[in-house]
């Protein structure tokens, strides 16, 4: 990537990592396999990530929703996920703060604590924030928020007059995280599906018809060009 594309990278990138299944699929292998061509992939673009200098980014690793796949692909993923937390240290040596976003109430006590620390270890990391969605939802952000509100009302905290835009995103799981810039679907599909919805109100997008385990760095290079092209006016002319 050259300098004069550096100089208007997004701050914060959401990768909605899409076509596991299908790659597998095509290739007459199980779906749980594509989910480990995907593993390689997202370890790929995180360095190139951080190589070019993007300072935040996202990436859907399983939704709230996904838990109605079929039980051995979910399972799949979930040892992938467990053996991601132990390989993650690696960025850690590499000043890279790890964060986990979504409801973690729903793993084991290992699988758990696994993740706290692992964001409690990388919490004053600065060179880049590598955020994960797991057992996440843009609707369920939102109402885990609403809840939160309600809370702070009921208890006297606040006033309902003080609830604003600013109170309501700190509430949000990505509470001290910039709102994305950018977001990368492959695989063909043209919607977000829960993805970010609150953080995304004034995203650009990016659809490809790349499966996600072929995704590749030259790829992320022809999105982030387009990127550089678009025109940002966050409602204004």
């Amino acid at each position: 990537m050259s300098e004069n594309n550096k100089s208007v990278l997004p701050t914060h990138i959401g990768f909605i990592m899409d076509g596991n299944g299908r790659w597998a699929e095509k290739r007459g292998l199980q779906r749980k396999f594509g989910h480990k061509e995907g593993a390689k992939t997202f370890k790929k673009i995180v360095k190139y990530c951080k190589k070019i200098g993007i300072k935040y980014i996202t990436f859907f690793a399983f939704s709230t929703e996904n838990w109605k796949r079929p039980s051995d692909e979910v399972e799949a993923i979930m040892e992938l996920f467990d053996k991601y937390l132990d390989e993650v240290r690696e960025h850690i040596k590499e000043n890279v703060r790890v964060m986990f976003i979504g409801d973690k109430s729903v793993f084991d006590d290992k699988f758990r604590s696994k993740m706290i620390a692992l964001e409690e270890d990388s919490k004053d990391f600065d060179s880049m924030t590598l955020i994960l969605a797991i057992n996440y939802g843009g609707r369920d952000d939102i109402i885990h928020a609403a809840k939160q509100v309600s809370e702070l009302v009921k208890s006297g905290i606040i006033s309902s007059s003080q609830i604003d835009e600013s109170l309501f995103s700190n509430l949000l799981y990505t509470n001290g995280i910039p709102d994305v810039d950018y977001i990368i679907r492959p695989s063909g599909e043209l919607r977000i599906s829960n993805f970010l919805i609150w953080q995304a109100a004034y995203a650009e997008y990016y659809f490809t018809d790349i499966l996600w385990p072929d995704f590749s760095e030259k790829d992320l290079d022809k999105a982030l060009d387009d990127f550089k092209h678009r025109k940002r006016r966050y409602g204004g002319v």
